[in-house]
């Protein structure tokens, strides 16, 4: 009788060899929460979540450089980490990017305009801005901008009405919208995120605040949390505006990170926890309990492929 042993082995090797594309792809609306401060220090991993159903956290990869204070944005297909501390402290200008719904490690994207941390940044699909931000030098008051299509370096975008630092930012496909910062700053600001152009004035938020996080469906952008606040705002990103009370999160939580879809906000970390929470965006209400993330952390961000800036 015929030994298929050999055979069969080549098949099945051939046959993974075909899957392997889509070994570690996740399916569905997926967030990341990438990076932050950790007990040991500033961390490099990447864990993962599925918008669409509580539960923990589970390892993605790792970005190539540990970050910290930060800035991300994602369009549908990339996330993109930028700026913040290395090991060393020091403000970088790097970015990298990763697959959001692929598994696996950062690869590099381009530099920044320049070196900075303690900013922000947000996106549609075409594009993602990154406004302000801390350098070696004092504070940045320009937005630069990345083609998510195209690897390369950030170009500059236009000019922010003022310096921001620890700020928060969210979007719809049209407009990005950022505001707190500055240990106490009520200020939102927003732009048209497929131009190019200066800052404008938007509103202010219900209480000034910075250390925040935010997160957007396609109509409405919420604010969430801050130094000693659990504090949630939501605005109307097509509208300009004073932001209104949305309710509380769990507890007060600052550097924090929030991702979305089009109908949940998630917050993850910050205050050296490891709790995730989330909120309905549509609707008015306090967070419920999401899961835990893999660690306690603070300072790190998060992207996810169905923010509001992608519908």
């Amino acid at each position: 009788m015929p030994n298929f042993n050999g055979v069969w082995s080549l098949v099945t090797q051939l046959q993974y060899v075909a899957d392997w594309p889509n070994i570690n792809r996740i399916d569905g609306n997926v967030g990341l929460f990438a990076g932050g401060t950790g007990d040991g220090g500033t961390v490099n991993e990447i864990e993962f979540i599925t918008i669409t159903s509580e539960g923990n956290a589970a390892d993605f990869g790792d970005m190539h450089t540990a970050r910290a204070s930060f800035a991300a944005c994602s369009g549908s297909v990339f996330g993109v980490f930028a700026g913040g501390p290395e090991f060393s402290g020091t403000k970088t200008d790097s970015m990298e990017k990763i697959v959001v719904n692929t598994k696996g490690n950062g690869a590099d994207f381009g530099n920044l305009t320049q070196a900075r941390n303690q900013f922000t940044g947000c996106a549609n699909t075409a594009r993602g801005v990154f406004p302000g931000g801390s350098t070696q030098s004092g504070s940045f008051v320009a937005l630069d901008y990345i083609t998510f299509s195209s690897l390369g370096d950030a170009v500059d975008f236009g000019d922010l009405t003022g310096y921001r630092v620890g700020h928060a930012a969210c979007a719809s496909p049209t407009r990005g919208v950022f505001g707190g910062g500055n240990e106490t700053s009520n200020v939102i600001e927003y732009f048209t995120i497929g131009t190019t152009g200066n800052s404008a004035d938007f509103g202010d938020l219900t209480v000034g605040r910075h250390q925040l996080t935010a997160a957007s469906s396609d109509t409405r952008g919420l604010f969430a949390g801050g130094e000693t606040y659990n504090t949630i705002d939501y605005i109307t990103i097509a509208s300009t505006g004073n932001a209104t009370d949305f309710g509380d999160m769990t507890e007060s939580r600052r550097l924090n990170a929030g991702c979305s879809n089009n109908t949940r906000g998630v917050f993850g970390g910050g205050s050296n926890t490891d709790t995730i929470m989330f909120v309905t965006i549509a609707s008015t209400g306090d967070a419920s309990d999401f899961g835990d993330l893999t660690a306690s952390k603070r300072n790190l961000e998060s992207v996810s492929n169905a923010h509001g800036g992608l519908q």
